[in-house]
C-alpha cells in the first residue's frame, strides 16, 4: 500500500508539473502518441499526431480522419504504478523482484502502444463499435496483461506460501 501512495504521489507531482512543458500534454503521453504513430506509419498509414486546442490531448488523424484523442490515462503508467505495486507487495528476493517490475512494465508499455494502434485501426474501420472497443475490448486488454502478469509472479516467484487443497 505504501508503494503504491508514494508512485502515486509521486505521478501526481510529475503530472502537476508538465503543465506548461514542451511537451504536451505530459513527457510520458506525448513519448506514446510519438510511439504510436510511428507503429501506424510503418503499417502504412498516413497519420498525424496534433495537440488538442481545447483540453490536455493529442488528436490522432489517420488518414486524414480525426480517429480519437490521446490522453494522460492512455500512457499506462498508473497501470504500471498498480503492477509495480502489487510485485513489491508480494516480493521475492530484490534482483528478481526488480527485474520481474522491469520486465512487467516494459511489457505493459508496449502491449499499450499496440492495444492504442489497434483502437485505432478498429475505430478507423468499425466506428460503430466505438463503445464495445475502447470500454470493453481494449480495457480487457491492459488489465488482462497485468493481471496474468500478477498471477504469474505469485505462482513463480513469490515468497507466500501456497496451500494445497
Amino acid at each position: 500500500m505504501s508503494v503504491y501512495l508514494m508512485l502515486s504521489l509521486g505521478y501526481k507531482f510529475y503530472l502537476q508539473f508538465s503543465d506548461g512543458s514542451l511537451y504536451y500534454p505530459d513527457y510520458i503521453t506525448h513519448l506514446v502518441a510519438l510511439q504510436c504513430q510511428d507503429l501506424l506509419q510503418v503499417l502504412g498509414y498516413h497519420v498525424e499526431m496534433i495537440p488538442h486546442p481545447n483540453e490536455p490531448s493529442i488528436k490522432v488523424l489517420l488518414n486524414g480522419s480525426y480517429i480519437s484523442r490521446i490522453i494522460e490515462g492512455c500512457n499506462a503508467f498508473s497501470v504500471i504504478i498498480l503492477f509495480v505495486s502489487f510485485i513489491a507487495a508480494f516480493a521475492s528476493d530484490l534482483k528478481t523482484t526488480f527485474i520481474y517490475m522491469l520486465f512487467g512494465s516494459v511489457l505493459i508499455y508496449v502491449v499499450n502502444l499496440v492495444r492504442i494502434v489497434i483502437i485505432n485501426l478498429g475505430l478507423y474501420y468499425y466506428p460503430k463499435y466505438e463503445a464495445v472497443l475502447h470500454e470493453v475490448i481494449f480495457p480487457v486488454i491492459i488489465y488482462g496483461m497485468m493481471f496474468l502478469l500478477w498471477v504469474f509472479w505469485v505462482n513463480r516467484f513469490s515468497k507466500i506460501e501456497h496451500v494445497n487443497a
